[in-house]
């Protein structure tokens, strides 16, 4: 009988002074591990909860278009992914979009460690109406990060802009990956981020399929 495949999940919990973040991932999908606390009394909003045969999502960050982002990138990228987040929002959206990012790519790391038998690279074209993203990423453990959105408003709902590429480097920096993420095309800011975001899922999906042989991709040996 051959071996069953290793678990790629992991539980990350992220307090600070700005925020309070709980976060539980399944790389592959499924049932996702309970998390240790909740951050809040308070009942989570459910505008991106999807519960399916394969997949378990549920988001609240309190900022409901980053929320939709990170519906988007684990239903894409085949995960399960339950998000809680409560952060200084009275201040702004900063410190919140950036900790959750942060909180996402430290799971990522964990779930995935030690990084053997990964495809490793991937990369994927996503489309939406007019607007079209390519992301292209490298689980080298070497963090780095690359955007060309070319977003135009200051805010898509209650999140600014600015803050959407550096999501994308908050995530890329905890999660060890190199990412490169470029919208092509586009005139509507919610279609090119939406579209960023899907791309990122597809490129993360090929990039975490198993090796066959269970090896290092890497000449180093190591990742």
């Amino acid at each position: 009988m051959a071996s069953e495949k290793p678990l790629r999940r992991a539980v990350i919990t992220r307090a600070t002074k700005e925020t309070s973040i709980n976060v539980s991932l399944a790389i592959d999908g499924g049932p996702l591990d309970p998390l240790p606390s909740e951050t809040s009394d308070e009942a989570p909003r459910e505008h991106a909860t999807q519960f399916t045969a394969s997949q378990h999502i549920s988001i609240d960050t309190g900022i409901g278009f980053l929320d939709h982002m990170l519906h988007a990138l684990a239903k894409h990228a085949g995960w399960s992914l339950l998000v809680r987040c409560r952060g200084d929002l009275y201040i702004d959206d900063h410190h919140t979009t950036e900790d959750t990012l942060i909180a996402l790519g430290s799971a990522f790391h964990d779930a995935l460690s030690p990084f053997a038998g990964l495809a490793r690279f991937g990369h994927f074209y996503a489309p939406l109406d007019e607007a079209l993203a390519r992301a292209v990423i490298d689980l080298s453990n070497r963090p780095y990060c690359v955007t060309s959105l070319s977003l135009q408003r200051e805010k898509v709902g209650d999140l600014s802009t600015e803050m959407i590429p550096h999501a994308l480097r908050s995530f890329a920096q905890a999660a060890g990956v190199c990412l490169h993420v470029d919208v092509l095309r586009g005139e509507n800011d919610h279609h090119r981020a939406e579209a960023a975001f899907k791309a990122l899922a597809g490129a993360v999906r090929m990039a975490c399929a198993r090796r066959a042989d269970g090896e290092v991709g890497s000449t180093k040996g190591v990742l």
